[in-house]
């Protein structure tokens, strides 16, 4: 079977826009709306990830960061604005949620998750959103 796979170059600014908007709504819809409602209780929770890092306080502040990074920084994706911003601060979310799932919970098995979402991010960071965002003015 002979594919002419390098046809579809002409379809990488429609790829990364699926890719935006997939991971942005994940990001959005699954992780950061229902964090950012939960409410302080529930920030002070996923807070304590930083603990793994050496931080032993302000966990109501670094959920909050995360549950507003999980969730605008998704829009963002969407909609391709200020999209390496919110492409870098979900990477250090993700990377904090990798680190914090290893440790406690079972290593890489349970720590896969984020640490995928943290590589599409990275990814994301590098290659820009691609001519169909508001970044690109269309």
């Amino acid at each position: 079977m002979n594919v002419k796979w390098k046809s579809l170059d002409q379809f990488s600014d429609f790829g990364l826009l699926v890719m935006r908007a997939g991971i942005g709504a994940l990001f959005m819809i699954v992780h950061g709306f229902p964090k950012l409602a939960g409410g302080p209780e529930a920030w002070a929770s996923m807070g304590r990830a930083v603990s793994y890092l050496g931080i032993t306080c302000g966990y109501t502040g670094w959920g909050l960061a995360a549950a507003v990074a999980e969730t605008l920084g998704g829009l963002l994706l969407i909609l391709g604005f200020a999209h390496r911003p919110a492409a870098l601060a979900l990477f250090v979310t993700m990377t904090v949620a990798a680190i914090w799932k290893y440790y406690p919970f079972g290593g890489w098995e349970a720590a896969a998750h984020p640490a995928a979402l943290a590589a599409a991010c990275l990814g994301l960071l590098f290659t820009g959103p691609g001519k169909h965002s508001l970044d690109a003015g269309g």
